[in-house]
């Protein structure tokens, strides 16, 4: 769990550390954004994370 948590920290950081301009425009785009959409797009998410783990195992 915890190997997970890091590797999640590190792709997190990777878009803010190479591109910070373009981190800082998604971010506000980000911000205004219908919370439907932002829950869908969190759905497809754990989804496609679900199958993944599924596969992978």
């Amino acid at each position: 769990m915890a190997v997970a948590l890091c590797l999640v920290l590190v792709i997190e950081g990777i878009l803010p550390f190479l591109a910070p301009a373009r981190w800082r425009h998604m971010a506000v785009a980000l911000a205004q954004t219908d919370d439907r959409t932002i829950r869908i797009v969190g759905l497809g998410s754990m989804l496609t994370g679900t199958l993944l783990l599924y596969l992978l195992r």
